[in-house]
């Protein structure tokens, strides 16, 4: 049952799961949730605002999950762990921002708290919303020893940014650059005339400064941190790609991480238990590689054959490691150094199940591609309907120095004998020979 606006109710000092839903469609904005952890009403740092940016608090206490669309609703997760969040945090806020609208074109707005067995212990239904971008929904507050979650409600009409800081939050605004005035006609110039300067006296020299050593043990200067960014690009069916060298992301490096749940249950934090994985409990996803490089060699960056490829030599991709957790702030990852875009012709990004399931039937999985001067790209994967093993996530290309990612989400069903890898290298025509490997 829904909670009235205002209200309070206890819930258990635990791991909790927190979903953010609403009933998409078209016309319907995006959201993203978010947290903030409060201490007397403000944030102690930058650190204390978890969203899709900055995906999981110091703690442990607070991580950003992702969105998973099923049974005709999206949901936006975030996992609280008030077992873990610090004594000085007397509150934590939960919240939610439009992306491309407002709330009062966001029907059946919901937020949702679920304890480690699935069950709900507290629900709010967000009615009445007209232009606010920004909606705190709920809030989490320390009463006594014990937590409580208050229905909150209230929306900011001035979107993230507004919201953000007026909980303390220092956040990076985009710079605008005014273009200079016009310059006034220059006037005649008359023929060089040569001149000998008089001889001068040289000038006197300044005196030299002093110089200060500080005292032993004093503390290095400080560097005041970046502030908080909150732009970002999400791919869609309808917008499915984004030039990389628009959004002025092609330089340093990329990171490009996937990270999974299951839909059918929630046990505890970060569960990965349902139908997919029947009655196995090591869910191995690996994301992969292929890649063509501008001289026309190519290849695949992956865990299986310990192929982790390298960022300082080609193909200048690099698999960070083999995870099997799926969490946001782990997941797999690979990077890939865009100081030699010059050498990619294209690299396709895909994900194959190794073991623990025979699909992507109920798994979510959200991939989010992080330049390191650029927005933050994601999407997150359709519902899988096929017996498919292998997903192509995003294709990336350099069409003449422009670096374009193009969203994929394509699920393939390989032939009998045929493995995922093959699969993906036939539907993009890469044309590789392909043995077997193993990790």
């Amino acid at each position: 049952m829904s909670m009235p606006k205002g209200s309070n109710a206890p819930v258990p000092t635990a791991a909790l799961r927190v979903e953010v839903g609403w009933r998409p469609g078209p016309g319907v904005p995006d959201a993203d949730a978010s947290a903030l952890l409060l201490t007397g009403g403000k944030v102690r740092s930058d650190a204390d605002f978890v969203f899709y940016n900055q995906p999981a608090h110091s703690s442990g206490a607070i991580r950003y999950e992702g969105k998973q669309n099923s049974g005709g609703r999206v949901t936006d997760t975030l996992l609280v762990d008030l077992t873990r969040v610090e004594p000085a945090v007397d509150r934590v806020v939960l919240a939610a921002s439009a992306d491309g609208g407002s709330f009062g074109q966001v029907p059946d707005l919901s937020i949702d708290v679920r304890d480690g067995q699935g069950t709900s212990v507290a629900r709010f239904d967000s009615t009445g919303a007209t232009v606010e971008t920004a909606f705190v929904l709920g809030e989490f507050y320390r009463r006594q020893g014990a937590w409580k979650f208050r229905a909150v409600g209230q929306g900011y009409s001035s979107g993230l940014e507004g919201l953000a800081t007026d909980f303390g939050i220092t956040v990076d605004e985009p710079q605008h650059t005014a273009a200079p005035p016009a310059a006034a006609p220059a006037p005649p110039v008359a023929p060089p005339v040569t001149m000998t300067p008089p001889t001068m006296p040289p000038p006197p020299v300044p005196p030299t400064a002093p110089t200060i050593t500080p005292p032993v043990g004093s503390p290095p200067p400080q560097t005041p941190p970046a502030p908080v960014r909150l732009t970002k690009v999400t791919l869609t069916k309808a917008a499915p790609s984004v030039s990389l060298t628009k959004q002025g992301g092609t330089t340093g490096s990329m990171r490009v991480n996937l990270n999974w749940e299951v839909r059918k249950q929630f046990s505890g934090w970060g569960s990965k238990l349902g139908r997919a994985v029947a009655n196995h409990s090591d869910l191995d996803l690996d994301l992969c590689a292929l890649f063509e490089l501008s001289d026309g060699s190519k290849g695949v960056v992956q865990a299986l054959g310990n192929a982790f490829g390298s960022l300082d030599r080609p193909p200048f991709i690099h698999l960070d490691g083999d995870d099997r957790t799926g969490a946001v702030s782990t997941g797999e990852n690979l990077t890939v150094n865009l100081d030699r875009t010059q050498y990619f012709r294209r690299i396709l990004i895909f994900v194959t199940i190794y073991e623990g399931a025979r699909s992507f039937a109920d798994l979510h999985a959200t991939v989010t591609l992080t330049p390191q001067h650029g927005a933050p790209i994601d999407f997150s994967l359709d519902e899988c309907t096929v017996p498919s093993p292998v997903c192509a996530l995003a294709l990336i290309t350099n069409n003449g120095g422009d670096l374009v990612v193009q969203r994929e989400a394509r699920y393939l069903v390989p032939e009998r004998g045929v493995s995922p890898q093959r699969t993906v290298d036939y539907a993009y025509g890469w044309g590789m020979n392909w043995t077997p490997g193993r990790k």
